[in-house]
């Protein structure tokens, strides 16, 4: 029994590692879960839970969190949410280039592809970063959608050539006064 909740767990969580952002080798990779407690019911409609310091590690994909839930319907996994403070995924693409993404919250949704960030949400990448409360990432198309409902999102983006700026130059130091002789 188990070893039949660790391997759904397994199973779940390799399906975090979407396409879009995700190195297309990972999922051929074993995974490595470790977390201090674990609560699985393989029923149709359950839901399971890893709890304490959750590390799940398969290729370049790294996944931190508090806890990670496992949500079962129709005997398909329909959802995955990991808590955090804050939840963390990091991963290679293809082309190597690193994701680091960590928010308190998030949800992906196996049927639509969709995987939602809340709070305090950063997404680092070599070529810039987003920062926002909320952030929908499209894990088919790769589309990023965040802000509204007063929400503001920031966003820097650096040129495909850029380098590191260099430092401003300090300032002169002022000629000394000369002060009068008493």
């Amino acid at each position: 029994m188990r070893h039949a909740a660790l391997s759904l767990t397994l199973l779940a969580l390799a399906l975090v590692a979407g396409p879009a952002m995700a190195k297309s080798t990972d999922r051929q990779q074993p995974m490595d879960l470790d977390a201090a407690n674990m609560d699985a019911l393989l029923s149709d409609d359950s839901v399971s839970t890893l709890q304490g310091n959750v590390r799940i590690r398969q290729g370049s994909l790294e996944v931190d969190a508090d806890r990670a839930e496992i949500h079962r319907k129709g005997g398909e996994i329909d959802r995955i949410v990991l808590t955090g403070s804050p939840a963390r995924l990091r991963q290679l693409s293809d082309q190597g280039e690193p994701m680091d993404a960590s928010a308190a919250r998030v949800v992906y949704t196996l049927s639509s592809e969709i995987m939602l960030l809340t709070g305090n949400v950063v997404i680092t990448q070599p070529r810039g970063n987003l920062r926002g409360e909320t952030v929908k990432y499209d894990i088919n198309t790769g589309r990023l959608d965040g802000g509204g409902d007063g929400q503001r999102v920031s966003m820097r983006i650096l040129p495909k050539t850029a380098s590191p700026a260099p430092a401003p130059a300090p300032a002169p130091e002022p000629a000394p006064t000369a002060e009068p002789a008493n």
